[in-house]
């Protein structure tokens, strides 16, 4: 028989923010909050300006010509956090995210011959704790 768990908070028994989460096959556990995606943005079009689907994103700034930064929320302890790149969904753009902060990350579109562009579907996620 299933069970249904409905809780409104998970705290760990020995810290509060310590819950670690075993695999499939048991041998393996990881920290839940170290696995959680921390922040993200998704579908911004940096040739309209609209913000799409997001968490712990205030807003994106265009600064020129395929560089955007999303702006978090709630800064990161640290600049070391993990990050995936962005994707216009058409397949003919690439990539990345560098100079981030604990409040912003700056994300830089190319097209196929590699010259900056805005895109019209761009997606940055995050991870680390926020």
């Amino acid at each position: 028989m299933a069970s249904i768990l409905k809780v409104d908070d998970l705290r760990g028994n020995t810290a509060a923010g310590n819950i670690t989460i075993t695999s499939e096959g048991g041998s393996a556990t990881m920290q839940l909050q170290q696995g959680m995606v921390k922040g993200f943005v998704g579908n911004y079009n940096l040739s309209g300006g609209a913000l799409g689907d997001s968490f712990n994103v205030s807003s994106v700034t265009d600064y020129d010509t395929g560089y955007a930064r999303p702006n978090w929320s709630n800064a990161f302890s640290n600049a070391n956090y993990a990050h995936v790149a962005i994707d216009d969904n058409y397949g003919n753009t690439q990539g990345s995210i560098s100079g981030q902060t604990t409040t912003q990350a700056r994300a830089v579109s190319y097209n196929s011959s590699w010259t900056r562009t805005d895109c019209r579907f761009n997606t940055v996620a995050v991870g680390d704790l926020a």
